[in-house]
């Protein structure tokens, strides 16, 4: 079956995916609207689905029909996905069908509207191998016009018995917190107005019925690929209709223009549960967002813990060596080498080594981290500068800020405004220099503050942009060099990134019981080869707790794994322990990171090829409490498995419905890691 087709006679186009089908038709007046999304039909079943049209309305009620993109004209009351006003001062669009193209798997409705000379292409993108829906709009007007809003897409659910949102909320090293509750009558809005996409919401969402499991039930989904402010809003009307529309900016915000092309906000539909969903994420990221996604994610070293600010060469070499004993593949020296970065104070924008910190330059620790056989990493933050700077003290204009107000530092630094071209010029400059004369193999781009004082609204979408640009430029022109993003942790996770990046730095947060939840969270979209996990020193840094080494370990090896504690106060025992369970992961590597996850009650596994790995997490719990099994999923239940470290047999059925019971340590928080490979048949 084609995966877009057209049919003349009724007015309507069919998406088609391995399982599911996405159908638009338009209405008597022109306006596009979803006829059906969920689960695959043939030809004959899109064209017996019932035509776009209205509900008979009163006089006190509203238009309500799953429109593609909501508007403001006539009797529509509800949240609008474009909201535009023309020079004459009249808003809203009347829809007029002028066309569409098909290209493969990408189909473009062209919409007008019937008093303005204006043109709303409406993209939808489908592949063969994934059930993820992609669209975006783009305007184009002959006459200047205002934006108050312009959102990627507007998306509806078919009639359900109850409806549940999922999303993640949180703040910084609390990232993720997933969230499930009632739909609310009225309009529940899920933004971030900070510039970054933020700690305390992520731009995903899930919808279903309030009655679907981890491995059962219809969820529809949506993920927003934008790195900066954004906004989603929820709606729900009395008589049960729920719609969503979701793309960039935040409400306060006007653009003037005639021509505009949103991000991607993308949609799956899924009849396997929360689990069946997040599988299907993982799949479409690692096939069409991530660079390079069939790479091994290499075990890195960061040497922030260890130092924080006081980073020299010969410290840095100390690190290096016990990096290499433990098995690191990268070693990534991070904060405070450049200008006069000796606090958080001062040397932002200054991008040349400290003479006194390394008076040979950084050539000398290269080539000893090469040397140890490891790659070089450098921490960077591009977007940032200290007012004690040289940098600010040249160029103060370049900041972010609105003239005549005091200019609001968080973290002791400002934002440097890439939109302005010799801003973005410069920083790609450095960047390329430093890359191209060290030979940098693997570069930690941060972002440790949020965007206040925008001096004019198109700098919210402009900046993001910009970002994007430099980091684009730098891996075409470096292809060999590898991305961490990192904005205080988790605070820039999203499709957006993810495309221009190999990881995301998850949480400042290390420690293992809060990770359990920050990676849980981060699972529902995002793959484990994206999602950077450290194991760094107990008590941990931030909380202050104490955690076993191998229940550290066994949390951070649920993604790409790297190790970030402070080595040399490490004694013998824990770093040959170190170096055990590192040679471990790299055993298991390229099943966490390239097979499925499904998450367990007490755990998560991985399957891939004829290889299972189940990481099992316990926290504290009362005595006497019974050991309750761990049931995995996903198994051939007509297979066996057997267990590579104690050699048993497992029946794959009775391990689905019986489980089994890991010997744990009788600590609170324990863990083990079982590896299962399945016998040839």
């Amino acid at each position: 079956m084609p995966l877009v087709t057209f049919d003349a006679a009724r007015r309507r186009w069919s998406l088609t995916t391995p399982a599911t089908s996405y159908v638009i038709g338009l209405a008597d007046d022109d306006t596009p609207v979803c006829l059906h999304w969920g689960p695959r039909l043939t030809g004959e079943q899109a064209a017996a689905l019932p035509p776009a049209g209205r509900r008979p309305v009163s006089s006190f009620d509203g238009i309500s029909g799953g429109e593609e993109l909501l508007t403001e004209a006539g009797a529509r009351f509800g949240p609008a996905s474009l909201q535009i006003r023309f020079p004459g001062g009249d808003t809203g669009v009347e829809w007029r069908h002028l066309g569409h193209d098909i290209d493969r798997g990408h189909l473009t409705l062209r919409m007008g509207d019937r008093a303005h000379d204006l043109e709303i292409a409406l993209h939808y993108r489908v592949r063969d191998d994934s059930d993820v829906v992609e669209r975006w709009t783009e305007i184009a007007a002959e006459e200047e016009v205002t934006l108050l809003r312009c959102d990627s897409a507007a998306w509806r659910l078919p009639p359900l018995p109850g409806y549940r949102l999922s999303h993640a909320v949180g703040a910084w090293a609390a990232e993720n917190q997933v969230r499930r509750e009632e739909v609310p009558v009225g309009e529940t809005v899920l933004t971030s107005r900070r510039g970054i996409t933020s700690h305390q919401a992520n731009p995903w969402l899930m919808l279903d019925a309030g009655d679907a499991g981890e491995e059962h039930g219809e969820v529809w989904s949506t993920a927003l690929a934008w790195s900066g402010s954004w906004r989603v809003t929820v709606g729900r009307t009395a008589e049960g209709a729920v719609s969503w529309t979701g793309g960039f900016g935040h409400e306060g915000l006007t653009w003037r223009g005639r021509s505009w092309t949103t991000p991607v906000f993308a949609g799956l539909y899924s009849s396997d549960g929360f689990g069946g969903t997040s599988r299907a994420w993982h799949a479409h990221i690692a096939a069409h967002v991530l660079p390079a996604a069939g790479e091994l994610r290499p075990v890195l070293y960061n040497s922030w813990e260890a130092v924080g600010f006081d980073v020299d060469e010969d410290g840095q070499k100390r690190l290096a060596k016990l990096a290499a004993r433990i098995g690191a593949e990268v070693f990534v020296m991070d904060d405070a080498w450049f200008g006069g970065r000796t606090c958080d104070r001062a040397g932002l924008g200054d991008w040349w080594p400290n003479p006194e910190r390394f008076p040979g330059g950084l050539r000398p620790l290269i080539d000893e981290v090469r040397r140890l056989g490891m790659r070089f990493g450098i921490w960077v933050e591009p977007e940032m500068v200290n007012p004690d700077s040289d940098l600010y003290r040249q160029h103060p204009d370049w900041v972010i800020h609105q003239p005549g107000r005091e200019r609001t530092e968080l973290r002791n630094q400002l934002v440097l405004d890439f939109s302005r071209p010799e801003v973005a010029a410069w920083a790609h400059g450095w960047l390329d220099r430093l890359v191209r004369e060290h030979g940098i193999d693997f570069v930690k781009w941060d972002c440790n503050r949020t965007v206040t004082q925008g001096g004019h609204d198109a700098l919210w979408i402009e900046h993001t942009r910009a970002v994007y640009a430099v980091i684009d430029r730098l891996r075409a022109d470096h292809p060999r060099l590898r991305v961490e993003a990192c904005s205080g942790g988790g605070g820039r996770t999203d499709l957006g990134m993810l495309a221009r990046t190999d990881q995301i730095w998850t949480s400042d947060n290390t420690d293992a019981a809060d990770r359990i939840a920050i990676q849980h969270g981060f699972s529902q979209i995002y793959p484990a080869r994206a999602m950077a996990a450290w194991v760094t020193d107990s008590p941990n840094p931030v909380t202050g707790r104490r955690r076993p080494l191998d229940y550290r370990f066994h949390v951070a090896m649920a993604g790409a794994l790297g190790v970030g504690g402070d080595l040399p106060a490490w004694s013998e025992a824990e770093l040959d322990r170190t170096a055990a369970l590192v040679a471990l992961y790299k055993d298991i590597r390229p099943v966490v990171q390239l097979g499925e996850l499904r998450r367990l009650r007490g755990g998560v596994q991985y399957t891939h090829e004829d290889r299972v790995v189940v990481l099992v997490f316990r926290g504290p719990t009362a005595h006497g409490s019974p050991a309750v099994p761990l049931r995995l999923a996903g198994l051939d239940p007509q297979a066996r498995y057997r267990d590579e470290d104690t050699g048993d047999l497992h029946h794959g059925l009775l391990l689905t419905s019986l489980g089994l019971t890991p010997d744990l340590p009788r600590e609170d928080h324990a863990s083990a890691l079982i590896r299962l490979r399945k016998e040839p048949s």
